[in-house]
């Protein structure tokens, strides 16, 4: 169900999902069903808490580790790159400079400088810091933070993207994942989804990460926070080729692997997700004064982490597991990697996890498995239709919805497009299918890294303007680590759990 929010200059306000699976919107996953209010209110109905484990402060990443066997083996990750593709990452002590580079900010924010990379929403952070979060101060540790990992920013304070910038972000990924010898990308962060259901084969959004699989990356996704019930896993997530994810319930020894899954996972009877992890009340980095942080102050655990609920926290999980498989056994390709996982993961014992045979990630088991045999995914094209990608739902601007085979710059062809991704011939420096998005090469140094230039964008907007950027961009801020400004969004489709309230 969509809701439709609206701000105090009468504009349409609200987040096209990220999350683990959330509509053209990058941010939380699952369907928020619920009456008009504030941005990411307590109306949200998309998870909620399961299991009692007896504690107040939700999941430590310690307990996580334990509980999927990655605690003590000795790996972090290192020489494993992998992406977020998501809505930024902010500068946190949690996220040492030295494992975070910022790619190019393709999101509506990109145009104003203060708010540029910067993760004005919180959803990214706090994804980040599950993958490779390292804060000396606190102790707190991601499960990989030996990884390096590129943020790819997409969406805005308030969660808007529209899929066509999710694509480009993709696009990007593949094009530059061995740009760190090093560290090249081998895992590819997706917590977030659409409502759109036509045929995996034909999706554009699909055809994008089955391209990512097919050079080599390990493409993580979230399944969707629907419910058990929901019949269809968010896109990209029914794509077969890739690794969808979903959340399980703590055990109530929460150092222990999950038995239960988590009410709001989707499921499907066609395609269903592949395995499982833990997703509910995850305690991971916060992002002061972001939206969430700001909606959700109670979902706060001391001064500097933050928990919530999600089929993107438990896709966050099995990216940094992914990480540290990867770093064990470097040969692996994207399809051993899926296999492994799903062969060794540990059967739920209890609920419709057990009747539909799923598992929860085990990855001490994985890193010395004998690799079973691999899928077979009949060949996709991706020439069918983007407005079908983005399952009808909207970003808007001045009261305009981004529809149709348009992307912000322009026209927008899906056949054109799908040869020149097969071909990596997409982006041409800081050019996509055409449209200058970003700077085109790094360009010196911020605190997380190498940056890549942003630039203006100015070709025609699909609102009928001359330049993309309208005279209330110059109202945006970051003052003071606060967001304040115009919120340029569209429809909020489903949100991850922010959590104001304590395990019960």
């Amino acid at each position: 169900m969509v809701r439709h929010l609206q701000n105090t200059s009468g504009r349409l306000r609200g987040a096209v999902a990220l999350a683990a699976a959330a509509g053209l919107a990058l941010p939380p996953a699952g369907v928020v069903a619920g009456t008009a209010g504030s941005l990411l209110d307590t109306g949200w109905q998309a998870g909620g808490w399961q299991g009692a484990n007896g504690t107040t402060g939700g999941l430590s990443m310690t307990d996580v580790a334990k509980a999927i066997g990655a605690y003590g083996d000795g790996l972090d990750g290192t020489g494993v790159g992998v992406a977020l593709i998501d809505t930024g990452v902010s500068q946190i002590p949690g996220l040492p400079s030295a494992h975070v580079v910022n790619g190019p900010d393709l999101s509506f924010e990109s145009q104003g400088a203060t708010v540029r990379y910067r993760d004005t929403y919180g959803h990214g952070t706090h994804m980040a810091g599950i993958i490779i979060g390292n804060d000396s101060a606190t102790g707190f540790k991601g499960l990989a933070p030996g990884a390096k990992l590129t943020s790819v920013k997409v969406s805005s304070a308030a969660g808007s993207v529209d899929v066509s910038q999710v694509i480009a972000g993709i696009d990007w990924v593949v094009q530059h994942r061995n740009d760190d010898a090093s560290y090249p990308i081998r895992v590819l962060n997706l917590s977030y989804g659409t409502p759109g259901t036509q045929p995996a084969w034909s999706d554009p959004l699909t055809f994008a990460v089955e391209n990512a699989w097919k050079h080599g990356v390990v493409v993580v996704v979230a399944g969707g926070n629907g419910s058990n019930s929901a019949g269809q896993l968010t896109n990209p997530g029914y794509d077969p080729a890739v690794l969808a994810v979903g959340s399980a319930a703590t055990n109530p020894t929460p150092s222990l692997p999950g038995v239960a899954l988590s009410t709001f996972t989707d499921t499907s009877a066609s395609r269903n997700i592949d395995l499982t992890a833990p997703g509910e009340s995850i305690v991971s980095l916060r992002d002061p004064k972001s939206n969430i942080d700001t909606s959700f102050s109670a979902a706060e655990v001391g001064t500097n982490q933050f928990r919530g609920s999600g089929t993107s926290q438990a896709a966050a999980v099995v990216s940094g597991a992914v990480a540290l498989l990867l770093q064990k056994r470097p040969t692996l390709t994207p399809d051993q990697v899926k296999a492994v996982l799903k062969a060794t993961a540990k059967p739920l014992t209890s609920g419709t996890g057990a009747t539909q045979k799923l598992g929860f990630l085990n990855v001490a088991a994985a890193l010395t498995a004998t690799v079973p045999a691999v899928q077979t995914i009949p060949a996709a094209y991706g020439t069918g239709s983007l407005e079908n990608a983005r399952g009808n739902i909207h970003v808007i601007h001045d009261n305009v919805a981004l529809q149709g085979e348009f992307i912000a710059q322009g026209a927008f062809s899906p056949a054109n497009w799908a040869q020149q991704t097969v071909n990596l011939t997409a982006w041409q420096g800081g050019t996509w299918m055409g449209y200058p998005l970003t700077g085109s090469g790094w360009t010196g140094t911020s605190w997380a890294s190498k940056t890549w230039a942003s630039t203006t964008w100015t070709s025609t907007a699909w609102y009928g303007g001359t330049t993309w950027t309208d005279s209330t961009w110059a109202q945006n801020s970051w003052t003071n680590g606060a967001w304040s400004g115009h919120y340029w969004t569209g429809h909020y489709w489903s949100s991850d759990g922010w959590s104001t309230a304590s395990w019960s």
